[in-house]
């Protein structure tokens, strides 16, 4: 996978960022994945209590798979794996998920992919500038909750040698996968009345940077009014001595004595070009596209961002499926022709689930289809048989993953964890 470069020139127009935009769909055109992980960390005696970070790093061995390793404001644990093939990166992947389980299960403590926080009011760890600008400009409770509580598999796609088809079917897809891989159903030991509780929470941000791109026949010049039209945030983060204060609309957009400046006026990008006032750099642009969270962002190659965090043992099914549905050619027609009718659904997915017969069909369609299409794309028996074993279990029966942590606390007196669904690791 290839990245984007800028450099640090004033923006003229409009045209700067048309450019800027189409450098997003300019990568790779092969078919590898890159796969980003994010976990929520319980201590096992104390499972309503935070976890420092610091205690989470000091349990961790080196990784045989070399995936990087970081953290959310939250003090959620990313995994960011290697890009590879299909079978390559989940293999080394993997290997870097089960010696972190065995690690912190071994310190007292549990790994546990779920979609949303069950248990803990959010709390942020992190306090770097871009957290302390992004935790004022979304507010609460909504933007903390995203912040410091949700965990997302995050799945990283070449753009191959059709970039738009692979933008238009991790679109079309979307509400359907939202669906299948819901897993977020409870806030502070109760049901909220979604089953992906985590797109809930976007759902209630700034929708000038969370809904989705539109679909339309040119991907980059779509991007390029969603950059213009989504409202700044930050820019020039990476001077020094900004420390999160406010900067007020007359200040300019870089603030006064060369701080960074936080925007909380409103102004978007496109207003910000029309004013004489203010002038941007194509860093600023760069960082802006940053801030920016539609479920599907492009980036040198395709951001899908709309999954929730699943099971340490389920999360490569979620990866396969998404891959081979994206990716292979021949299984597209079938898997569009089911999800199409569905894709503007993503409140409809995100609440109900599987449990919406339409969306339950939909996403055993594209079961189906990517089960056939995995052996192809070099995946192994054990995966297939794993992806089938999760549409036996979760989608045949319409039962999104989110059922059984609502399982957890649906008899008397019972009040998670079990161990949220994570057993021992071997």
């Amino acid at each position: 996978m290839t990245g984007l470069t800028t450099e640090n020139a004033l923006i003229r127009n409009t045209s700067d960022v048309e450019d800027f935009a189409r450098g997003c769909f300019l990568g790779s055109t092969g078919d590898q994945v890159g796969v980003e992980l994010e976990f929520l960390v319980f201590d096992r005696t104390a499972p309503d209590l935070q976890v420092p970070m610091d205690r989470i790093s000091d349990a961790l061995p080196p990784l045989p798979g070399e995936s990087k390793v970081t953290f959310e404001p939250g003090g959620q644990l990313e995994l960011s794996g290697t890009e590879g093939s299909l079978p390559d990166a989940i293999t080394r992947l993997a290997a870097d998920v089960d010696v972190t389980r065995r690690a912190l299960w071994d310190a007292g403590m549990a790994l546990v992919g779920v979609g949303l926080d069950p248990l803990r009011p959010s709390r942020r760890q992190l306090h770097l500038p871009r957290y302390e600008t992004m935790a004022a400009f979304l507010g609460a409770p909504y933007g903390s909750l995203m912040m410091c509580s949700t965990a997302s598999i995050q799945v990283n796609l070449d753009l191959g040698r059709n970039p738009a088809a692979r933008w238009e079917r991790a679109h079309l897809l979307g509400p359907v996968l939202v669906a299948a891989f819901a897993n977020s159903p409870l806030s502070e030991g109760r049901p909220h009345g979604w089953m992906s509780g985590r797109q809930r929470v976007w759902e209630r941000l700034d929708p000038t940077r969370t809904t989705p791109v539109p679909l339309v026949d040119d991907p980059a010049a779509a991007w390029t009014d969603y950059l213009l039209d989504a409202r700044l945030m930050l820019v020039g983060e990476e001077q020094k001595g900004y420390k999160g204060r406010e900067i007020r609309e007359t200040d300019g957009a870089r603030g006064k004595e060369g701080q960074a400046g936080a925007i909380h006026g409103g102004s978007t990008l496109r207003d910000r070009l029309g004013s004489s006032a203010h002038s941007l750099t194509m860093t600023d642009l760069a960082y802006h596209a940053t801030t920016l969270f539609p479920p599907v962002r492009p980036r040198g190659w395709l951001e899908i961002r709309y999954l929730d965090a699943q099971h340490p043992a389920n999360w490569p099914v979620c990866v396969a499926v998404t891959h081979a549905l994206v990716m292979d050619d021949r299984t597209a027609d079938a898997a569009m022709a089911a999800a199409e009718p569905y894709a503007a659904m993503w409140s409809q997915a995100a609440r109900c689930g599987l449990a919406d017969p339409g969306l339950r069909k939909a996403a055993d369609a594209c079961f189906r289809a990517a089960i056939e299409a995995l052996p192809r794309l070099g995946a192994s028996a054990d995966l297939v048989r794993e992806v089938a074993a999760f549409a036996d279990r979760h989608v045949t029966p319409g039962r999104s993953p989110a059922v059984d942590l609502l399982d957890l606390v649906s008899g008397p007196g019972r009040r998670l964890p079990a161990w949220l669904t994570e057993e021992e690791p071997a």
